[in-house]
């Protein structure tokens, strides 16, 4: 079962260049004309910039939707093109494409299995069991509620990871040794492109119009990334009982969006299929989801219960389903 689903799928992980280059030149095109809007509206109000921020952070989100695609081999047919388009997209995205592509196959090697959980930084593709978490010290436990509630985990360090911590090295291992020497060459990019537009157009405008873009772009990102993952039904398992096809298609939803917001997302609600192949370029996830039945078994998320939903922060094993701190409460902390 696993093996003839998963080759139907394979069936869809052809790129088309003509596909791929339209929708580069979109996605890159209406970034540059929104971010040019804002620097001529800064001259008639800075709230007209902030409105403008929106479709400018929704592009960037696409273009962000493209590098991941290219981190997967999944955009262009070659690896060389793959990389130089992620690259160059990574200057726009601040995020060092050759570390990043390296830690995110981390993520795609043991998602939701709870043997397999990543050490490091990330706090968005794992969890603590309920457990674990009893285990901690008072500070330890409070430390973990801190950096997981929602105004902190959604609003503060998405905004923080990408215009700080994705400056530095943070928890590459000192192996990586061109994946590390990549963080920098991308900081020496992006100090490039922001010098000639500072020089250009003034330094304090550019930090008004890119600042408030990019804040809001990860924003937008990273709770697109952790929603599809944390939902009141995913599946997270230990070694023996996880496999790719069960951890797809029941610890990855499929957040159905309107068509616009669908759209700047680059069809990264159908995550299912994503995880199931990430060699799937975005533009055909769809028209997999629709051709193979038995992808539509996935646990489907709308725009409103993705908002709505509890934060859930721990996988209660007895119970078998990830739950939020609420759920404990009356527990001595």
């Amino acid at each position: 079962m696993d093996g003839h689903l998963k080759a139907r799928v394979a069936d869809y992980q052809q790129s088309d260049p003509r596909a791929s280059l339209q929708q580069l030149a979109t996605s890159i095109g209406l970034f540059v004309l929104a971010c040019a809007l804002m620097y001529r509206a800064l001259d008639i109000s800075y709230a007209l910039t902030l409105a403008l921020s929106v479709p400018a952070a929704g592009f960037l989100v696409r273009i962000f939707i493209i590098q991941h695609d290219c981190g997967h081999g999944a955009f262009f047919k070659t690896r060389r093109l793959n990389d130089l388009v992620g690259a160059i997209c990574s200057v726009m995205t601040l995020t060092p494409y050759r570390n990043w592509r390296r830690q995110h196959a981390g993520h795609h090697r043991s998602w939701n299995n709870l043997d397999l959980r990543l050490a490091g930084s990330d706090i968005y593709s794992t969890c603590l069991t309920v457990g674990e978490y009893r285990a901690l010290t008072w500070r330890h436990r409070w430390l973990y509620r801190l950096t997981r509630h929602r105004a902190i985990s959604n609003l503060v360090l998405p905004p923080l990871v990408f215009l700080l911590l994705y400056r530095v090295q943070f928890d590459t291992p000192k192996t990586w040794k061109r994946d590390r020497r990549s963080v920098y060459w991308t900081d020496l990019a992006i100090g490039a492109v922001g010098i000639a537009l500072g020089l250009e157009l003034g330094f304090r405008q550019v930090l008004l119009v890119q600042v408030p873009v990019m804040a809001l772009a990860s924003i937008i990102g990273v709770w697109l990334f952790s929603v599809q993952h944390r939902f009141e039904h995913a599946l997270w398992a230990r070694q023996p009982e996880w496999s790719t096809t069960s951890a797809s298609l029941r610890g990855s939803s499929y957040l159905r969006l309107p068509k616009l917001l669908q759209w700047f997302s680059g069809n990264i609600g159908f995550h299912h299929v994503h995880h199931l192949n990430p060699r799937v370029p975005n533009y055909r996830l769809q028209e997999c989801h629709d051709g193979i039945p038995e992808l539509r078994a996935t646990p489907i998320l709308t725009l409103r219960s993705a908002l709505l939903s509890p934060a859930l922060a721990l996988w209660d094993e007895d119970r078998q389903k990830l739950v939020s701190f609420a759920d404990l409460r009356g527990h001595a902390f």
